[in-house]
């Protein structure tokens, strides 16, 4: 049973249905590539081998006697360990967690339950997922299987490396910051952040265990090798609280298009706020001429939101009254004295554009969070003319390819490298600014390796609800050979 590691969700499913193999061999192979090959990159942190081979040998009796659990019945995966299942550790990457152990599952945990998926383990994540790198003092780092020098990315890396690796089918990501659509990125894989509130969020660490309310900016999202994949996993995860099933279903947008020929393209490659490495930026742009060879309408789009100076106060001041609650006062007080030095330490420091909003949201006063907030709604309704016009919008993800592991200091302190210049190591959040922002469904699309076996993809942004059409053309791409997932040496 030749690359069995490889197979996508839905063959593995389509095989586990007619019973040409069954969830114990699965879920022992996935077992036995995880004790092989973990080591190497640390991806998987907590592997619950005995219960997940206990409730495989359950559904493959289930099915002997003609019961189906759902669309993933007996299929085995990880899950990034921010999402609470219940008796399973979740740790976040926190040494506060390390000996936590929910009792109960997260809201999308069970949806993946009710469906039939069993929960094979977790994956690491930074400390509290709040970095573009995944490491922590609990776990460890992880490495990228393209090159274990290198990042996978963050929060979601260890879900993005244990996929590229071959160690599970599927993952469930969680993205504030890029945290699904950068370790996909750096990993070659698919990741797909969705539509404003489409997932719910409880059960998700962080905020703190027994959180009800959905949070601000953070999105939950399908992981996985394949766009169909995405579209599987999406239907799965996405629907309504269960308090709020009894006023509201899903009904997800038809996807606007079924052929590349049909597809009105916007094009976003530069701004000035924050340079793209000229290899991604080149490679994009012949991108976009395949994409014209093969029928496809490509322009750059004219829209006010599409720059990076309308953006970025918005989403940084947003993001951290979003943050500001996890904080101590100690903490604040010295976020606010960094927004009162902004000007100052611009002269002696690189700082990403319009990050001092980022200290300012953390202490301003409710009536200050109500007009950004406003702010943000109305610039939701504007871009809507833009998707008008356009079926999706094409953006690099961040400034460069996966970085090489940099622990040393604070975020605010490294730096990366765009084309041979030294950049702050927050340019990292700009490109992914708009589609959070303003609840955009954006599907990470993997597109081409470097001369240096680094994968990369572009982001495919589409209109609030369009989640289908952004995972569609990600799908029209992979068929046309214009995209898709390329197996790391070695794995």
């Amino acid at each position: 049973m030749s690359e069995i590691h490889y197979r996508s969700a839905g063959e593995l499913i389509d095989e586990l249905k007619t019973g040409r193999l069954s969830s114990v061999a699965l879920t022992q192979a996935l077992i036995d590539r995880i004790k092989t090959l973990n080591p190497h990159i640390n991806a998987v942190v907590t592997l619950a081998e005995n219960e997940a081979l206990k409730q495989a040998a359950e559904a493959d009796a289930r099915r002997d006697r003609g019961e189906t659990l759902g669309p993933l019945h007996g299929l085995p995966m990880t899950l990034k360990d921010t999402w609470e299942v219940a008796g399973l550790h979740c740790v976040a990457g926190a040494p506060a967690m390390k000996d936590y152990i929910p009792q109960r599952h997260a809201d999308m945990v069970e949806r993946l339950v009710n469906a039939g998926a069993i929960v094979l383990g977790k994956t690491n994540t930074p400390l509290y997922a709040m970095d573009i790198q995944s490491f922590n003092r609990v776990f460890g780092t992880t490495s990228n299987p393209y090159n274990r020098d290198h990042t996978p990315g963050g929060s979601s890396g260890g879900a993005a490396a244990a996929l590229a690796a071959g160690l599970t089918p599927l993952e469930v990501g969680s993205d504030l910051a890029g945290s699904i659509r950068t370790p996909a990125h750096f990993c070659g894989i698919f990741g797909h952040k969705p539509t404003r509130d489409l997932v719910s969020m409880r059960g998700h660490i962080p905020g703190p265990p027994g959180t009800e309310s959905q949070p601000d900016l953070v999105e939950g999202g399908p992981m996985a090798r394949t766009a169909g994949d995405l579209e599987r996993l999406l239907k799965v995860i996405a629907g309504p609280r269960p308090i709020e099933a009894r006023n509201w279903a899903l009904n997800l947008e038809a996807p606007r298009i079924e052929s590349l020929e049909q597809a009105r393209i916007g094009l976003w490659l530069e701004d000035t706020l924050c340079p793209v490495d000229n290899t991604l930026t080149t490679a994009y742009r012949h991108l976009a001429q395949a994409l014209e060879n093969e029928g496809a309408l490509v322009a750059q789009p004219e829209h006010k939101l599409l720059d990076l100076k309308q953006i970025l106060p918005a989403y940084y001041n947003l993001m951290g009254t979003l943050v500001s609650a996890s904080l101590r006062p100690p903490q604040r007080r010295q976020l606010a004295w960094v927004s009162r030095l902004e000007p100052v330490l611009r002269r002696f420091t690189p700082m990403t554009a319009c990050i001092g909003e980022y200290s300012r949201g953390v202490n301003q006063p409710a009536h200050r969070l109500a007009i950004w907030r406003e702010t943000r709604e109305k610039m939701r309704v504007q871009i809507d003319a833009l998707f008008q016009e356009y079926d999706v919008l094409l953006t690099p993800i961040t400034p460069t390819t996966a970085i090489q592991h940099d622990h040393e200091g604070q975020a605010f302190s490294r730096r990366i490298t765009v084309n041979g210049q030294q950049r702050p190591y927050l340019d990292q959040f700009c490109w992914i600014a708009l589609a959070t922002l303003l609840g955009l469904p954006a599907t990470s699309v993997p597109v081409g390796l470097t001369n240096d076996g680094l994968p990369f993809n572009i982001q495919v942004i589409g209109a609030p609800g369009a989640d289908l059409t952004t995972i569609r053309f990600a799908e029209l791409m992979e068929k046309a050979g214009l995209a898709g997932f390329r197996k790391p040496e070695g794995y």
